[in-house]
């Protein structure tokens, strides 16, 4: 039951980071923090939470990996947004941070 809630908390949180990421600029907030801290904090957390209970470690990073990278490419056609390869490497940086973190509390 636990890891159904965890698992489902996951992906509302991944959603939640794809439909933040895919707001047209001219909708944004004027002030947001760095830009990079951002999609190393929002692509860190879920790893970090879920690696302590789950034996999928591998496969989330790999989905999020996947979903950095197909945000990344749908910005693309997302007025005022575009294709970064920083944003990627943030992204790539956040799970990585994320899931050894996650790792290093796991029983």
């Amino acid at each position: 039951m636990v890891m159904s809630v965890l698992i489902a908390a996951w992906c509302a949180f991944a959603v939640a980071v794809a439909a933040g990421c895919l707001v047209p600029a001219d909708r944004l907030p004027g002030r947001l923090p760095n830009d990079k801290l951002l999609h190393l904090l929002c692509y860190a957390l879920p790893p970090a939470a879920l690696a302590p209970t789950s034996g999928r470690t591998a496969a989330g990073a790999a989905a999020l990996l996947l979903l950095g990278l197909a945000v990344e490419v749908a910005q693309h056609f997302v007025p005022g947004r575009s294709f970064c390869r920083r944003d990627l490497a943030a992204n790539a940086a956040g799970v990585l941070l994320g899931t050894l973190a996650g790792l290093a509390v796991a029983p």
